[in-house]
């Protein structure tokens, strides 16, 4: 026997045992992915590691198997190379993995689209029912990666198990197959394969449709003349341009008007705002009581401003402030900040823009005609607009000499915005504000390049997240965007480099000029307790004096609720500042 025939020979007598390996390695993974819960990233890694296995058995089958060797070969090849890939690179590969069931599912109902037109018989129209079905549901596929991913996984992991079996008992069972036989279906059979398939289209149709509703939005009014700039703009910052009764979603006992007025990007260039003030219907002679917020996310889109909602004061701690406006007298004016109603980019969570656009909001509403307020003021906000109003509070002395903050008080503030980021980059919540800040940062420092930066599969979401605004319907629109991010949005890479020291950058230090009241909800899944406790810690340990104060079982949305315990808390905090009376700080005795 030659060297040629014995190493075949040998190849042939191990090809069986190593098969039969492969075979039980593939039950096991198939049996991971149906049992174990798994991350995307896991999913790849399993799915890349059974592939390969499999695109080994392929290279095995022409020494068992009497099939040609080149098309074995070829797809043994390709399955390992992509299963590698896959596997040593989980983060694109879960994208691609999403990507490709789409693909396939579009290719094989072509396939059999193609297959039914070019043939005659009683099961023609059926046939192509289905597989137009199955181009719809792979179209929507694309929509739901992650999703898709699940329903992938269950189907794959199934696939491994019988893959598996297959190769372990392959040579127990190699029968040739017979052939069917053959008989002509009752009239009964194909009216109800027709239905069947026209089921599956009605259905396949329907969950297109509800897609698009879901992750669409809805319309929102597009910001019009009003926005606009003059021709003219003043150069000095919080002048007032124009105002515009709001009738819309203002409280009954109070009027409301939009705002447009002059202010800066925190480099100091001029820039136009929006915003909107609201006012008790009755009011006497003497000047307002003033209070000054900061909102908190909306969006990043033009569209998303406060002043274009249907609901404009429902933001944030919107019971408190329709309390003190209608029942104590107080007038409040809100910024939509830079970007949000007027043009330009949104500074989303720019701490010192923010600030600037809510101290100029202040000066814009001491010079409305229809009323009278005082150069006092408390500032609000929630969320983003927490880290808004301490970020005023820090900058009032040097910005706005001119205005006197008596009280801050924000309200589960992004004050650790490294820290949301680290923290929050794989939660649903974290990727949309994570889209939102890689569109607007994009553009606010073209120096990081962020959007040739992103984790693979991102870059389409941001795109699609960055639309959508953060209230109504469209909040659920860009949730669910964010839960089918199948990666984090910013690569740990970047969050290490001048990303990571910009986004520090932004959390507020002090000094306050006035007493700090800080809410948080113990049971918030975005902004993190601890973390929370952890600013608040290092401020007090800087000299800070702060309100500390905690809520169980509160999450980042009830906590500004209506039932809120810290509605009537935070309307009288309001009021003692603004009645000069001392504020009791808890540094000695931080809640836990």
């Amino acid at each position: 026997m030659s060297l040629g025939s014995r190493v075949k020979s040998t190849l042939t007598t191990l090809a069986a045992p190593v098969r039969a390996g492969i075979g039980l390695a593939a039950v096991g993974l198939g049996l991971i992915l149906l049992l174990v819960p798994l991350s995307t990233h896991q999913i790849a890694i399993v799915t890349g590691i059974g592939l390969a296995l499999a695109g080994v058995a392929a290279l095995l089958l022409p020494a068992l198997d009497s099939v040609s060797k080149v098309p074995a070969r070829v797809v043994g090849v390709m399955l390992v190379l992509f299963g590698i890939l896959i596997a040593v690179w989980p983060s694109a590969g879960a994208p691609w993995l999403a990507f490709l069931v789409g693909v396939a599912l579009i290719g094989q109902s072509l396939f059999q689209l193609l297959q039914s037109i070019r043939n005659s018989g009683d099961q023609r129209a059926p046939h192509i029912i289905a597989a137009l079905a199955g181009i719809v549901v792979g179209l929507v596929t694309f929509s739901w990666p992650v999703l898709t991913l699940t329903f992938f996984r269950l189907g794959v992991g199934a696939w491994f198990v019988f893959f598996g079996l297959q190769l372990i008992f392959i040579m127990l069972f190699h029968r040739r197959p017979r052939a069917p036989h053959q008989t002509s279906a009752s009239r009964l059979r194909r009216w109800s394969r027709t239905l069947g398939a026209s089921l599956a289209l009605t259905l396949a149709l329907a969950l297109a449709l509800g897609t698009a509703w879901v992750l669409g939005g809805v319309p929102l009014p597009a910001p019009g003349t009003f926005y606009t700039a003059p021709a003219e703009i003043p150069d000095t910052p919080g002048t007032l341009l124009r105002t515009q009764p709001l009738t819309e979603g203002v409280p009954s006992g109070a009027e409301a008007w939009k705002i447009l007025y002059t202010t800066t990007h925190s480099d100091g260039s001029p820039a136009i705002s929006s915003g909107t003030i609201i006012a008790p219907k009755t009011r006497g002679g003497d000047p307002l009581p003033l209070l000054s917020v900061a909102h908190g996310t909306t969006g990043v889109a033009a569209k998303c401003a406060p002043s274009l909602s249907a609901t404009p004061f429902s933001d944030g701690a919107g019971a408190a402030l329709e309390e003190i406006v209608t029942k104590h007298g107080w007038a409040a004016v809100t910024s939509d900040y830079i970007g949000l109603g007027t043009s330009g980019t949104h500074p989303y969570l720019i701490g010192d823009a923010e600030a600037r656009n809510v101290l100029d909001a202040t000066r814009a509403a001491q010079q409305f005609s229809e009323i009278s307020t005082t150069e006092r003021t408390v500032v609000w906000g929630h969320s983003q607009g927490g880290q808004g109003s301490l970020w005023t509070g820090q900058i009032a002395a040097e910005y706005a000499p001119d205005i006197d903050i008596v009280g801050v008080a924000a309200f589960a503030p992004a004050a650790d915005l490294y820290g949301l980021a680290e923290v929050n980059k794989n939660d649903a919540p974290g990727k949309t504000v994570s889209a939102y800040i890689a569109a607007t940062w994009d553009t606010l420092y073209p120096e990081l390049d962020l959007a040739a930066h992103l984790t693979p599969g991102s870059a389409a979401p941001v795109s699609k997240i960055q639309n959508l605004c953060f209230n109504g319907q469209d909040v659920l629109a860009a949730i669910l965007r964010g839960t089918q991010v199948p990666n984090q949005i910013f690569p740990d890479s970047l969050l290490a480099g001048k990303f990571g020291r910009l986004l520090k950058a932004q959390t507020p230090v002090g000094p306050f000029p006035a007493p700090v009241l800080v809410a948080q909800g113990l049971a918030d899944p975005l902004v993190k307790p601890e973390q929370q406790r952890a600013w608040v810690g290092g401020r007090c340990a800087a000299g800070e004096e702060i309100d500390y104060r905690t809520y169980p079982g509160l999450n980042h949305l009830t906590l500004v609720a209506a039932d809120s315990p810290l509605t009537p808390q935070l309307v009288a905090w309001t009021l003692e500042r603004w009645a000069g009376k001392p504020a009791a700080g808890n540094c000695d005795d931080l809640p836990k």
